[in-house]
C-alpha cells in the first residue's frame, strides 16, 4: 500500500516525533543536544515555525509546533534532519543514516489536545524513569513554562495564556497540569495518531478538517461505511 501524503496545515499545531534508526542513540553528549536545539531554532525562524514545546530523549525527540505555511513543517524537519546528520557523522566519525525513516506527525485539535500534548511531551522523561519530576529534566521546554528559565526557542501558544492572568499564575497552573498527568486514553490517542499520521481531535473537528483536505484525516474502519450523521 502506498503511504499517504503528510497531513500538514498552516496555522494548526502539530505533534512531531523523530526517532533514531533501530532505536539507536541520536545524542552522544550535551554538545550534540545543544547542536540539535540550535538547528531547530535557526530553521524555525527560516521556515516560519512557532515551536511551542519540545523534549530531547536519548534516541528520539518530540516537538509541538505550528507552521505559518503548509510547506513550513516538512521543510523545517528536512533542513534540521539533514544538517544534524552531517554534523553528527562528521563529529563522531560515522557514516550512514541516523533517523528511523521520515518523521512522524499528527495535526491536533487545539482546544482539546494542545495543553494535553504539552504535558505528554514534558512527561516523557518521567515515564522513562529518568527523573521523578518534569522540572528536573534539563532537555525540555518544561522549565520555561514552569518559570525556571527563559527559553528563546519557545513560542507559547495563545491557549497557554488562558491559564492565568499573571506569569506566576500561568506557571503554577501549568506545573499543576503536568503533575496531574495525562489520562491513558489521551496518551493513546496522541501516540497512535502521531505514529500513524492521523489527526487527533473530536468528531466535529475531524469532520470540519476533512472538508479542507482531500487527504483522509482518520483511519478507515473495516467493514461497511458508517451511516451518515443526522
Amino acid at each position: 500500500m502506498a503511504r499517504l501524503p503528510r497531513l500538514t496545515l498552516a496555522e494548526q499545531p502539530h505533534h512531531v516525533i523523530q526517532r533514531g534508526n533501530n532505536g539507536q542513540a541520536i545524542f552522544v553528549d550535551n554538545a550534540d543536544r545543544e547542536m540539535l536545539l540550535g538547528l531547530l531554532g535557526e530553521n524555525a525562524v527560516r521556515f516560519g515555525i512557532a515551536l511551542h514545546a519540545y523534549v530531547l530523549m536519548d534516541n528520539h525527540y518530540h516537538l509541538l509546533a505550528t507552521p505559518a505555511s503548509v510547506d513550513g513543517l516538512p521543510l523545517w524537519m528536512q533542513a534540521v534532519g539533514r544538517s544534524y546528520v552531517r554534523y553528527f557523522n562528521d563529529r563522531h566519525g560515522r557514516t550512514g543514516t541516523l533517523w528511523e525513516g521520515r518523521y512522524k506527525s499528527t495535526l491536533i485539535q487545539t482546544d482539546r489536545y494542545l495543553l494535553t500534548c504539552m504535558a505528554y511531551i514534558d512527561l516523557n522523561p518521567v515515564r522513562a524513569g529518568l527523573v521523578a519530576d518534569a522540572r528536573d529534566y534539563p532537555w525540555s521546554s518544561h522549565a520555561h513554562y514552569a518559570g525556571l528559565r527563559h527559553d528563546k526557542l519557545v513560542t507559547p501558544h495563545p491557549l497557554y495564556w488562558s491559564l492565568g492572568n499573571t506569569p506566576f499564575a500561568r506557571e503554577a497552573a501549568y506545573v499543576d497540569l503536568v503533575r496531574g498527568g495525562v489520562a491513558a486514553a489521551d496518551q493513546n490517542v496522541l501516540t497512535e495518531a502521531t505514529l500513524h499520521g492521523w489527526a487527533a481531535g473530536d468528531r466535529d473537528f475531524l469532520e470540519a478538517l476533512q472538508k479542507n483536505t482531500l487527504r483522509r484525516v482518520l483511519k478507515s474502519r473495516p467493514g461497511r461505511p458508517p451511516a451518515p450523521r443526522p
